[in-house]
């Protein structure tokens, strides 16, 4: 493997690079534009530009990986493949007739989501399977046969399999794939039991249909992607990374580009936790703030949180990720007036063209980024390092003619409106990822980055009563060096209902057999070496009567009488830790068997910060006016990040500038400066009734 290797976040607004010679331990970072129309493009600009500074040679790169958002947008965006549907009969309206449940229970107009697969292209044909994997009815090919034909001459592109209870028995999903396959060989398909194993039949149907909705679209970006990094001269195949903070090949993304929804993020969250290990802070919430969106997710003890569920533009996708929440909340988050009068931020945003209005771009709506300009916490005159000119006059002028009219308030006021409210908005998706799991986030630091974090982090850790803000040395770039950090990871599940009791061993031991196989299968696939291989069991359990489970973890692919009391046992306590009590005399079923399976890889050696050279006073640009909450406007020290000295500390305000973000701090807090060059803040948290759980 080469020493140069390279992460690539690809963001709303910016694409982020990283690149580290793991010989030398040094580091370059770059960003450049995002270009909308083909991510690559950008991508591929930034990659010859990052190597050209750091005079690597494109041959000497080892390792690529890439976070992408790719998967989100065409979702949100409506923008996915024409897709059709092939169902047990009867069973068609599955994908639309949902759960019943009102996102807004007081709107009597709420608008349903699209399916992937509208249902003039969803065919039913005739097969039937019980819950426990018996054969009812048998299928019949021949309808398999015509259905896979009038989807082909209605235009589709892409095809889902769903048939009924397939999870206990996939033959006939897998023999209708065959078929298809043989009818219209070019077909993106894929089956529901291929995709998700696990009963409830609405949660594995909307699952797979926006699985296959995406096989076209991820499977001509990436083509696009590997020819161009390929043409460059990088010999190595680029990873992906995946919701669940494991990178893996192209190919394995190409079969389930659903795992991809929270790629770049996901970076980001890697990141966090290995840098606030390091620095002492295991126990910490991430706000990951970028130009068009806010992912906040918590870390307990150095390990992010996991989840096996996610909404996706109203459709429930089930593939494990990373626990993050977010949010539409950015840099480039449009302001607007509602109709009734009243001053709103996001979910819009201007996005990375035309961008905000002090890019110069051609935006005429305010964004937070031209309110964050008009009081002065952003440089005046370029940012990122000077390489990008800005102006902060086009940026007033937007909220003077949208914002100020309707409010009756002057340039300032409404500015500060601005960032007060989305600041509360980021405040309301911290509490939902602690506050409303049990975690009083006080316990924990604030990890602020992506380029708009540092921005806002004192501001939103006042409000929610937080007093430890630890910003990295990289915040802009976090997400894309968290891509060095990624391991390969693979989840696999499986349905098999059973009660938590000595004489359900056999169904479970050969559920567990199967996941067993199917890992094996994974790492031959991804070229991995099965005795490098970690694996991760767990049950996921619930009260007999409930309908949702709570995860138990499985000491090993073994069991016995005293395993199956000790996952009991474990359920009991989980669940009076999230709800509050336990029921022991109520009998406990398993209900899927979850295998995650890891490699570990080589991590890179640390970035470490330059030697301090010279003083605090040398770090200074310049005094200018900035405006802070409690204060109005301050004159503050505008410091160059890359020149402050390491481990010492000063006292606010401040506002640190550099690179890639921008870290505004305010009059009362301490900042210490570690030796990794991370910024320690402190701020004095009075009795709030905001901070409270």
């Amino acid at each position: 493997m080469g020493n140069a290797w390279i992460g690539i976040d690809t963001g709303g607004t910016f694409t982020d690079l990283t690149l580290a010679n793991v010989a030398s331990g040094s580091y370059w970072f770059h960003k450049t534009p995002t270009t909308p129309d083909d991510a690559s493009r950008g991508i591929l600009q930034g990659m010859r530009e990052l190597l050209e500074i750091a005079e690597i040679d494109p041959g000497e790169i080892g390792f690529v990986c890439h976070g992408t958002t790719l998967a989100t947008n065409a979702i949100l965006e409506g923008k996915w493949a024409r897709t059709g549907m092939i169902t047990t009969a009867g069973f068609r309206d599955v994908i639309e007739l949902a759960r019943q449940r009102r996102p807004n229970f007081f709107n009597l107009d709420v608008p349903k989501p699209t399916p992937p697969a509208s249902r003039d292209l969803r065919e039913e044909v005739t097969e039937r399977v019980a819950h426990d994997g018996s054969v009812i009815v048998p299928l019949d090919e021949e309808a398999v046969r015509e259905a896979a034909a009038r989807l082909k001459a209605r235009g589709c592109t892409a095809v889902a399999i769903c048939f009924l209870h397939s999870y206990a028995n996939q033959a006939h999903e897998a023999r209708a794939a065959e078929i298809v396959r043989e009818v219209w060989p070019d077909v993106y398909l894929c089956t529901s039991s291929g995709v998700l194993a696990e009963f409830r039949e609405y949660e594995r149907f909307a699952t797979t249909s926006v699985n296959a909705s995406l096989l076209p679209v991820i499977d001509t970006y990436l083509e696009r992607f590997e020819r161009g990094v390929n043409d460059l001269g990088v010999e190595r195949e680029p990873l992906i990374m995946q919701s669940n903070g494991g990178a893996v090949s192209p190919a394995a993304v190409r079969a389930m580009p659903v795992n991809t929804f929270f790629s770049g993020p996901a970076g980001g969250v890697i990141g966090a936790a290995g840098l606030g290990t390091e620095a002492g802070f295991p126990n910490v919430v991430t706000l990951d703030m970028g130009g068009t969106s806010t992912d906040v997710a918590l870390i307990r003890d150095g390990i992010p949180g996991k989840k096996g569920a996610r909404d996706m533009a109203g459709f429930p996708v089930r593939t494990r990720t990373l626990d993050l929440h977010t949010i539409g909340a950015g840099g480039g988050s449009l302001a607007w007036i509602d109709p009734g009068g009243l001053l709103k931020v996001g979910p819009k945003s201007a996005g990375a063209m035309p961008g905000p209005a002090s890019y110069g771009r051609g935006g005429e709506l305010p964004t937070v980024t031209d309110a964050n300009m008009v009081l002065g916490r952003l440089n005046q005159s370029a940012l990122l390092d000077g390489r990008m000119q800005v102006f902060p006059e086009k940026g007033l002028k937007a909220i003077e003619t949208r914002l100020c009219g309707p409010l009756g308030l002057d340039a300032v006021r409404a500015a500060a409106g601005v960032v007060e409210i989305i600041n509360v908005n980021m405040m309301g998706a911290v509490r939902v990822i602690s506050v409303e799991q049990g975690e009083d986030p006080r316990r924990f630091a604030l990890m602020p980055f992506g380029g708009a974090g540092p921005l806002h982090a004192c501001d939103i850790a006042r409000i929610i009563g937080i007093p430890h803000i630890f910003v990295p040395q990289r915040p802009g770039i976090l997400s894309a060096l968290g891509l060095l950090h990624a391991d390969t990871r693979g989840d696999f599940s499986l349905t098999r209902l059973a009660t938590a009791e000595a004489s359900s061993l056999a169904v479970l031991q050969d559920g567990i057999a199967q996941l067993g196989e199917k890992a094996k299968a994974w790492l031959r696939t991804e070229r991995l070496p099965a005795q490098d291989a970690v694996y991760e069991w767990a049950a996921d359990m619930r009260y007999v009567g409930q309908n949702f489970e709570l995860a138990a973890a499985l000491p090993s692919d073994r069991l016995d009488e005293a395993t199956i009391d000790g996952l009991v046992e474990q359920f009991h306590t989980a669940h009076e830790q999230a709800y509050g009590y336990r029921m022991g005399d109520r009998p406990v079923e398993i209900v899927n068997i979850r295998l995650g399976v890891g490699v570990v890889r080589p991590v890179p050696p640390p970035d470490q910060a330059k030697a301090a050279r010279g003083t605090l006073d040398e770090a200074l640009i310049e005094v200018r006016p900035v405006w802070y909450p409690d204060t109005d406007f301050t004159d503050t020290p505008i410091y160059r990040r890359t020149s402050l000295p390491l481990e010492t500390s000063f006292e606010g305000p401040a506002v640190v500038e550099q690179m890639d973000a921008t870290t505004v701090i305010p009059p009362d807090a301490r900042v210490l400066i570690d030796r990794f060059g991370n910024l320690m803040i402190h701020i004095s948290i009075e009795a709030n009734p905001e901070g409270q759980s």
